[in-house]
């Protein structure tokens, strides 16, 4: 009990957008007990549907990125995870530079990892990526994608915590709960195969 008390404390500095925000322009322990209420903590996934196609090719160029290291699919959030999880944030935001990609054959979006400048998909791709490095759990982290309130397309990296699904956005470094953002959601990668999404 005291362990999840700390760890909701912990976690009520970014849920509260304590955190500055970046310069980045543009667009554990599985828990399965949950009180009852928390659900709303947690995104629904309803029917399968098609992955992005630009998605498909990303994980066909870096199968790497896109294998299942088996991990835990809840990540409980205590102090080390905290504060990795808001230094990841805060650094990909602050140096990556956001730029239109969609570029690539028939201006398709191209989706990349690793790189100096990119738009939404490939900051939280990045973020995934550093995460992974880190011993992070692949099936904590999903892609998700959803419209911002001007109506356009935006993805982001959601990690599903003890405390809630959190959203890391490069249009800021304040890390929230789904429900405290300004997106609408469309749909998210499945925590065991990334070629599988699902409506929200």
């Amino acid at each position: 009990m005291r362990k999840n008390k700390t760890a909701l404390v912990l976690a009520s500095g970014i849920l509260a957008g304590l955190i500055s925000p970046a310069h980045a322009a543009g667009p554990g322990g599985m828990t399965r007990n949950l009180t009852q209420g928390s659900a709303f903590a947690y995104m629904a996934e309803k029917r399968k549907i098609g992955a992005p196609f630009a998605q498909v090719l990303f994980c066909t160029r870096n199968p790497s990125e896109c294998a299942d290291n088996r991990g835990e699919p809840v990540v409980t959030l205590e102090d080390k995870a905290l504060q990795q999880l808001k230094s990841v944030n805060l650094s990909v935001n602050k140096t990556m530079i956001g730029r239109n990609d969609s570029v690539g054959e028939l201006g398709g979006d191209i989706w990349q990892v690793n790189v100096r400048s990119g738009d939404c998909e490939d900051f939280a791709l990045t973020k995934r990526s550093r995460l992974l490095a880190l011993g992070w759990s692949s099936r904590a982290m999903r892609i998700a994608t959803a419209y911002t309130r001007s109506g356009e397309g935006h993805a982001v990296l959601v990690v599903r915590t003890t405390i809630g699904d959190l959203v890391l956005d490069n249009r800021t470094s304040a890390i929230k709960n789904w429900r405290d953002t300004d997106l609408r959601w469309d749909k998210i990668q499945s925590d065991a195969d990334p070629y599988t999404w699902y409506a929200l």
